[in-house]
This record gives structure tokens, C-alpha cells and sequence, in this order.
């Protein structure tokens, strides 16, 4: 079994993404790393090139700042990494997202038990989205609870934005790919950064979803959804991580907006029948 792992990166440094520690987490169990790097305004290539691993293969590129449609650029740049990739399986790690050292072995082992299995195409994560500090991850519908980050290498598969994968049975229509769970999280650090970094990213990357950059201010949240966090974090983040202790605490006068209230109402619905009502890119097998 040969994995390649893949990841695509742009004004990594100027923007707070842990993006060394993120490719870092999984290099033990990949046997190469397709990493595109665009064209920055930081040292992000540089300080790819310190890593200085014969498993790391990197690509430059330029985007297409004329393409403002729903995040298309960033489909682009995942597959033009993935595209690189050799390996049976395609493992897609974002940015700020980064693995414990305790789940690569099973990692490992869910990648070997259904490498032969044609009805699995891609292998699922669950999300620990960390929000304001370490201490504090969000749990509710709005949020995706997990995503297939880890694809067949033989699958027909494209990316229409940066988040999930359409598999093509035809040429002309897509659909989620057939999934199995490894068992392991995804621990997502992007809300985690400063405020300032958040900003800069908003006025970076929201015109290729043809947006105006929205003003981040963390305090701006439910507090409800907001839940303490008691386990231990991957051991190569935790120097990045801020030191702040306790639960993350939002402004106290904030109103929840309309899409928020419909969110507690989906939660009161899963509690109640025991359901999990977030968005799924996968079809769970």
C-alpha cells in the first residue's frame, strides 16, 4: 500500500495557519506529501523547504484572482495537488487541521482494512473545531461534525471547493463518495488563531467566493454551541496553540442571529430522537 498525503497553501505565514505542524502530524504514516504552494506575499515556501523531508514534493503555482465564483480557486488548487499524488489512497490535510500522534496507527489500519474493498471510496474524520482558545470546541449542526478527508487514489473524484470531493460515475453528474469512518478525529485549529490573522484571511480569500470580507470578532458567537474541551491536543501543535485556561467565554449581550436559533432548534431535535443533523459530503456505509 503506498499514501500520499496532499494539501494546497497560500500566505500560510501572514494568515496564522499551523500549516508546518499540520503537514508535520501525518508524515509518519505517508510515503509521499504533494504540497502546493501559491504565490505568497510571506516566506510560506521557505518555510515549507526547512522541513527538509525526502517524502515532501512541492509545486508552485499562481491563482486565478480573475475567478470569484463560490470558492472554485480553491478547488483548483486542491486538485492540482491531488492530481500529483501516486499513492493508492489521497489523504487531503487543510491548513490549520492537524492529527493526534495516538490515531495514525489506526489511520494506518482503516487505509490497509478497505484498500481492497471497491464499495469504499474515502475515509471519514471527526471534527473537533476549536473556537477563542484550546480549551473550547463547538458542537452543533452549523458546524460539519465530520468530513471524508482521505480518498481512493483510483476513484474518478474532483473537488468543487475546497471542502469535499463529487465522485463522477458518468461525466456529467457527481455524488458524494461511499465512505467508511476510521475511527479517528480531524482536530481543526483555523478559529483557534488571532482575531487579526482571522481578518487578513477574510480580506485574502473572500472575493474567490465573490464576497466582501466580513469583519471577525470572536465574542460574536452562541455560547451555547460552545463546549469545554478535556482531552490532550497532538503533541507537534501544542507550542502553537495560545495558553489561555477555561471555557471560552463570548460577549454577554450577543444575540443569536436567525440561522443560530434554527441551529438550537436542530440540536433540541437531536437530543431529543438522537439524531446528528449536520451536513455530511459522504455517503456512510
Amino acid at each position: 500500500m503506498k499514501v500520499s498525503a496532499f494539501t494546497f497553501i497560500k500566505n500560510g505565514q501572514i494568515l496564522g495557519y499551523p500549516f508546518l505542524q499540520s503537514i508535520q502530524s501525518i508524515l509518519p504514516i505517508v510515503d509521499e506529501f504533494i504540497v502546493n504552494v501559491g504565490e505568497s506575499e510571506d516566506d510560506t515556501l521557505k518555510m515549507i523547504h526547512s522541513i527538509k523531508d525526502k517524502k515532501i514534493r512541492i509545486i508552485e503555482s499562481k491563482w486565478n484572482d480573475e475567478m470569484q465564483d463560490r470558492g472554485y480557486v480553491y478547488g483548483q488548487q486542491k486538485m492540482i495537488a491531488q492530481f500529483n499524488c501516486t499513492g493508492d489512497w489521497a489523504f487531503y490535510i487543510e491548513g490549520d487541521e492537524v492529527y493526534h500522534e495516538k490515531d495514525l496507527d489506526l489511520i494506518k489500519s482503516s487505509m490497509k482494512l478497505y484498500l481492497n474493498d471497491s464499495n469504499v471510496e474515502a475515509l471519514v474524520f471527526d471534527f473537533k473545531h476549536f473556537y477563542g482558545n484550546a480549551n473550547s470546541i463547538l458542537n452543533s449542526p452549523g458546524w460539519y461534525r465530520s468530513e471524508a478527508r482521505i480518498i481512493k487514489n483510483s476513484v474518478r473524484s474532483y473537488a468543487p471547493d475546497g471542502l469535499f470531493w463529487l465522485v463522477l460515475d458518468s461525466n456529467k453528474v457527481g455524488r458524494y463518495p461511499q465512505a467508511k469512518h476510521t475511527g479517528a478525529s480531524c482536530y481543526h485549529y483555523g478559529w483557534v488563531r488571532s482575531e487579526q490573522e482571522m481578518n487578513l484571511k477574510s480580506e485574502k480569500v473572500k472575493h474567490y467566493w465573490g464576497d466582501e470580507p466580513v469583519k471577525i470578532n470572536y465574542s460574536q458567537m452562541d455560547q451555547k454551541i460552545i463546549k469545554e474541551f478535556h482531552d490532550s491536543h497532538p503533541e507537534i501543535i501544542k507550542d502553537w496553540l495560545p495558553k489561555d485556561v477555561g471555557l471560552y467565554k463570548v460577549d454577554s449581550s450577543f444575540k443569536p442571529s436567525r440561522k443560530q436559533i434554527k441551529h438550537r432548534l436542530m440540536i433540541k431535535l437531536e437530543n431529543l430522537f438522537g439524531l446528528d443533523l449536520s451536513k455530511k459530503h459522504y455517503k456512510l456505509l
